[in-house]
């Protein structure tokens, strides 16, 4: 639709300018303005196939106008933009009906490639407005870029009951963003219920997920609700998937395919109404070639997959996260506490191996241990101790690296060893390369921030050849900060 007409709204005419540059270079029509009265005007008129404007205008909140342009030009795709790139601001964007959301500063090639998909596919709004941008009860935290995409992925999943498999390394805050996509999405009057895999006895699994009528096994005493029909019209969290045992893997695929299920020692089938959210901490693609996890049942569950970056991938957020941690620890009656900069220069240095949830405890002890209202950096120092030291200067604890094929001949010998006598399956050779190919192709995705024209060129393929693999791979495109 080379002779759409785009109207382009921002208060910063250095902005207005190089949008409507590169709109014009892409063959569109462009009209541009500094406030809504404008902008409106045009709307009402007619004028116009896509509006991109900024939130905050001198006028007034584009949020506000959304539900007026929504009832005028049902038609009409608004692509909002934000300097103030918090998780409420994507949802907010998504609830008005804005066809996408887009936190400054953005790539002008996204920005284009996004006006093209909404001109192909217009989206009419049918969310009603009426999120109110409570930043002090955010569930989730940080404007890094790396955050940017898992905002703007939730907010496109909250209207849906699509299947969500949920990736990343220990406190990363995977039951944060299982509970947002729950209290902000359809099935928020619903119950939220979380369960977690590793914390349950092997053979009370299936009685834990299902329930278990009376007498069904020793000391049934009496019927039992499971945990599916406690989160009936809700949300189930299933938590530590890849701890979950192969014979109720095979129960929950059932569940997933026939959407029905039978309590343990029962025979009548119950109807299921909720949608899943699944979580690890494990990569799924080795449990699977171990013969661990059941490769169907993953499919089943990966219908989303979202990867939460650690900390280290988004430093740029301590700050936040600390004022976050230090309001909320305020609340809980300690006083209130500040960082130096030199003390956050010491936080960005660190690894944050035990991620978002190590540096929550970190500002807990901080505000609970020390008297001073300013937190200095030898105060931060002495409280990370000696993992500061190992995580600035590996080779000062005598960490020494190794190369790529010991590492992976250590993997292979311990990997054989687990069979015992007998032998891994076949396609041995296959699944060797496929799980070297994943996190080299994520590395590079990650290094170039999500730039798949730089990735090839890092990795030296074709860039088809490195879109089929991702495909092929289902490696997630995420963005990452460096």
């Amino acid at each position: 639709m080379a002779s759409a007409q785009i109207l382009v709204a921002d208060d910063d005419a250095a902005i207005r300018t190089v949008i409507s540059q590169a709109l014009m270079r892409a063959g569109y029509e462009v009209r541009a303005t500094s406030n809504i009265a404008t902008l409106w005007r045009w709307i009402a008129a007619g004028e116009g196939d896509l509006v991109i404007t900024d939130v905050l205008m001198p006028d007034g909140n584009v949020f506000d106008m959304l539900p007026r342009i929504k009832n005028t030009r049902s038609d009409m795709p608004v692509v909002v933009m934000s300097a103030q790139n918090t998780f409420m601001t994507a949802i907010r964007a998504s609830e008005s009906g804005a066809y996408d959301y887009i936190p400054k500063p953005f790539d002008l090639s996204e920005l284009v490639a996004i006006i093209g998909r909404a001109l192909a596919e217009p989206k009419a709004g049918q969310r009603p407005a009426g999120l109110d941008e409570a930043q002090d009860n955010m569930p989730l935290v940080g404007r890094s870029p790396a955050m940017q995409d898992i905002y703007r992925a939730l907010a496109r999943m909250m209207q849906t009951d699509l299947t969500v498999t949920i990736t990343g390394e220990s406190g990363t805050g995977k039951e944060l963003v299982a509970r947002a996509l729950h209290d902000y999405g359809r099935r928020r009057k619903g119950p939220f219920v979380a369960i977690n895999m590793a914390a349950i006895p092997r053979d009370l699994i299936e009685s834990e997920l299902f329930g278990h009528e009376k007498g069904a096994f020793t000391g049934a005493q009496n019927r039992a609700s499971g945990r599916f029909e406690q989160a009936d019209g809700g949300t189930l969290f299933l938590d530590e998937i890849g701890d979950m045992p192969m014979e109720a893997q095979t129960r929950l695929l059932r569940v997933l395919q026939q959407g029905e299920y039978t309590a343990v020692g029962g025979r009548t089938p119950i109807a299921t109404d909720v949608r899943i959210v699944a979580a690890t901490n494990k990569d799924l693609r080795q449990l699977i070639a171990r013969g661990l996890f059941r490769e169907d049942l993953f499919y089943r569950l990966n219908v989303v997959p979202l990867r939460l970056p650690p900390l280290r991938e988004r430093i740029e957020d301590i700050p936040d996260l600390a004022r976050h941690f230090f309001a909320q620890v305020q609340k809980d009656g300690l006083p209130r506490k500040t960082l130096s900069q030199g003390a956050l220069d010491v936080m960005r240095r660190y690894s944050w191996p035990g991620n978002v949830r190590e540096l929550e405890n970190l500002i807990r002890r901080l505000s609970a241990l020390y008297p001073q209202e300013e937190i200095t950096a030898e105060l931060v120092e002495h409280e990370l101790a000696s993992d500061y030291t190992k995580s600035l200067d590996p080779e000062q604890s005598g960490a020494k690296g190794i190369d790529l094929g010991t590492a992976v001949e250590r993997y292979l010998s311990e990997y054989f060893a687990s069979f015992g006598d007998a032998l891994p399956p076949p396609g041995l050779h296959s699944r060797i390369l496929r799980e070297v190919e994943y996190p080299l192709i994520a590395a590079a995705l990650a290094a170039t921030r999500g730039n798949q024209v730089k990735a090839a060129d890092l990795l030296g393929v074709n860039r088809n050849t490195l879109r089929k693999k991702i495909r092929d791979l289902d490696v997630s495109v995420v963005r990452s900060s460096r």
